[in-house]
Parts: structure tokens; sequence; C-alpha cells
């Protein structure tokens, strides 16, 4: 095959085969294809949308890049859950334990946050002692013994995928749909799973800013599941502001446990009703998601959620005195309030200035190679369409330097206070 010719064939906007698309991926994995023309690839189905079967292809060709991992020893249905991700979005942490404290499989290969998006891992090691790099000896016995794992990928799994994402950073080819949603199912399908819930985020902190987007998105996802024979779920989750309190990974941790103990945010808890009770109906637990919904309820009033979020800090070789004594964990020197100047109510909160506020405190990384900060943050003391007073503080900003003029200037530029406001719904479809 020549490259020259498939590149004019998806400009021309007729589809690929699913031979043509394993040779581009193949070749380009192997050098063989340099990165110009992969471009060139990239920006024809950016204009050009793949169809469900060019998607598929191109999902499976980068899944098989890499290597697969192999759950099927493993008794049971084995569920995932997968976020677009968002600001103060911590529900991978209360969740997998809810799941897991109902005799169900939770295997969760996660990531590491990179720019205002915080990454499960980077959380989980505020915790002293805790591992995220198991081997695969170690996920797998982990999994059978406690029910639930969150690791790195381990092993070498989408290296294509990986490859092909450097590009489309740098060729503003990130937002198209056929690349998103073969780049996430790539990963999911070489973890070896038989269920999977989307957590698929919209709004001013999502990538997909409208309901609409996020909704096409999640479509695709499903299909490309289901093509590979997995059962699928998703939801459109609202992430205007934050999810929860708390933004940054020590304070995400505090507010996992203390949900965890049965006081956690009222969203956070929907939320994870929402994405759970799925989980438990396609893991054959429950007949109905209402049944579902209140077996999970049942985890968190009977303190078997805790138990096992306790099992896993344990077996990944954590300090378990964390859930009594957040004082283990890293502590920022300074708290410094954002006070309302007005009085009225909340009528706007951009999620992606306080996810940049809490990175300009050192809570993320602006690259890869950025140290985080475990200790900073922000505490949300109001959220939208809450009533506040003038001089009342709505968020209060964790920080190890003393000067914060700046990052409370950006966000007071993005807070609105009005005498009335809407509260958009936390679950905006269900698929």
């Amino acid at each position: 095959m020549k490259m020259v010719e498939l590149l004019m064939k998806k400009r021309n906007g007729s589809a690929l085969t699913t031979a043509e698309i394993n040779y581009i991926i193949e070749a380009y994995t192997a050098g063989h294809i340099p990165d110009y023309q992969m471009s060139a690839f990239l920006m024809a189905v950016f204009f050009n949308e793949m169809n469900i079967d060019e998607r598929t292809a191109l999902t499976n060709a980068m899944m098989q890049s890499g290597d697969v991992l192999d759950l099927s020893d493993i008794p049971g249905i084995k569920v995932d859950k997968h976020s677009t991700g968002g600001v103060g979005d911590k529900t991978s942490l209360p969740l997998a334990s809810m799941v897991a404290a109902l005799d169900i499989k939770v295997p969760m290969i996660s990531g590491r946050g990179l720019g205002h998006t915080g990454g499960t891992l980077d959380k989980l090691e505020s915790i002293p002692g805790f591992r995220v790099d198991l081997s695969e000896a170690e996920f797998k016995d982990q999994i059978r013994h406690v029910g639930t794992a969150i690791v790195s990928a381990t092993g070498d799994i989408a290296p294509a995928d990986r490859k092909i994402y450097a590009l489309r950073d740098v060729t503003a080819t990130v937002d198209s749909i056929s690349l998103i949603s073969s780049s996430i199912m790539s990963k999911k399908l070489a973890t070896g799973n038989d269920a999977l819930v989307l957590d698929v985020k919209t709004g001013s902190g999502a990538f997909m800013k409208t309901p609409e987007a996020s909704k096409a998105l999640a479509e695709s996802l499903i299909n490309i599941g289901e093509a590979a024979g997995l059962q699928m779920r998703a939801v459109i989750s609202d992430m205007n502001q934050p999810l929860g309190r708390e933004i940054g990974n020590r304070l995400e941790i505090v507010e996992t446990i203390e949900m965890l103990k049965g006081q956690g945010p009222d969203d956070l808890i929907e939320l994870c009703l929402s994405l759970g009770a799925p989980m438990v109906v396609m893991a054959g637990k429950a007949s109905d998601e209402v049944q579902a919904r209140q077996q999970l309820l049942d985890t968190l009033n009977t303190g078997a959620a805790l138990a096992k979020f306790e099992a896993m800090i344990i077996a990944q070789g954590g300090n378990p005195a964390v859930i009594d004594d957040y004082a283990l964990m890293p502590l920022a020197k300074y708290d410094i309030d954002l006070k309302a100047t007005q009085t009225g109510k909340i009528s706007q909160f951009d999620a992606d200035a306080l996810g940049m506020a809490a990175l300009a405190l050192g809570g993320g990384r602006a690259t890869k190679e950025d140290q985080i900060d475990y200790s900073v943050g922000i505490t949300m003391h109001k959220k939208l369409g809450d009533a506040v007073v003038a001089g009342e503080p709505i968020l209060t900003l964790h920080a190890n330097k003393a000067d914060v003029s700046q990052e409370l200037a950006d966000l007071a530029a993005h807070i609105e206070i009005s005498k009335t406001a809407e509260v958009p719904p936390l679950i905006h479809f269900v698929l």
C-alpha cells in the first residue's frame, strides 16, 4: 500500500478498509511512515470523520499494537468505569470500593493528571507508601483477593495510541470524535474487562462543551465497545462546576474517605450511584438499577465500602492510618479565602478556571515532567445556586506560597454573583 494514496482516499471523504487502517497503524508504529504523513492522515480524519467500521478498525489496530491484558482466569464479570476527565472528579476512588464491596471485580487502569484535569494515580500517591506500579501478576492477584485495584498501565498498552496522541496534541486534531473514541477504547479493550460504564463530561470544565457533543462521543464509544463484545453504558454528567467540594490530590482523598464514612457531598454520591448502578446490573448482582442503587447505598451505610478502600490501600503498600488521621498526608502551609464582594447567588463557577488555579498552586502538571505538590488545592464553600453574603468566603486556597494574589484575581474574574442563578442538572443523559 502507498500512504499517499490512502491520504488522498480519506481526504476525499471515502471510507478506509480494515486492511488499510491496519497498514497505517502498523507501519507508523514501526517507524515506516513519517510524522508528516501521519499528521496529514489525522487532519484528513478531523475533516472527514470515520464511520463506525473505520473507528472499530482503528481501535483494534491501536489495541493490538501492544500488550493486551488477559483477565479470563479471574472468575466473574470484570467491570470498569472510565471518565473523560474533569475538575475535582474523584469518582473512581469511592466508586471502585462501593462496587467491589458487592463482590464484583473492578480492575482499574488509570492515568496521571496533565493540565488542569487531575489524575487518579496522583491522588492515590498522596497516601504515604501507596504503589500504583504493580506488576501484572500483582494486579491480578489483588483483583482476586481484594476485588479492586487502581494502577498505572501494566506492560506496554496501546503504544500506537501514545505515539499518535503526541502528534494530535501539536497538530490541532485532538477534538475529533473518531480519534478520541478510538484512543479511549484502544486502551480500555486492552485491559481485559467484560463491561464498561462511561462518564462523559459536558460543560465549561469538560472537553466537550455541550450535552449534544458529549452524547455524540458517548454513542461512538458505546458502538466501538459493543462491536468488541463489551457490555456498555454511558452517563453524560455536568462539569460546569467541579464535582464535590475539594480540588487537589490530598484534598480529594480526604473527601473520598469522608464520603465512604457517609459524609460525602450530594453530587459526588449521586454520580457514584448513577455510574455504579449499571455496573452492578451488568455484573449480574442486581435485577435492576433501583435495587442496585440501594445495594450501593448499603455499602456506605454499613461501612463495607470504607473497609474495601482500606483493604486496597493496604494491598498497594499505603498507610491505612490515613483513614482516621488526615495529617499523615502532606498539608499546605497557607489557607487563603476568596470572599464575596456582593450579596446574591453564585451564578457562574467556571470549572476550567478553578482547575487552572489548582495547577498554578502546584497541584497539577503543565508538562509530563513536572513534579506535583500533593498538599495544595482548593476547597469550595459555595456551589452554583448557593446564596452568599458580601464578605463571606466562597472558597479557600490551600497553598505553599504566601502570595496567591494572581490566582485570586483569576478566580474572581470567573465567578459571578447574581440575583438569580440557574443550576444545570448533574445528569444530562443516560445511554
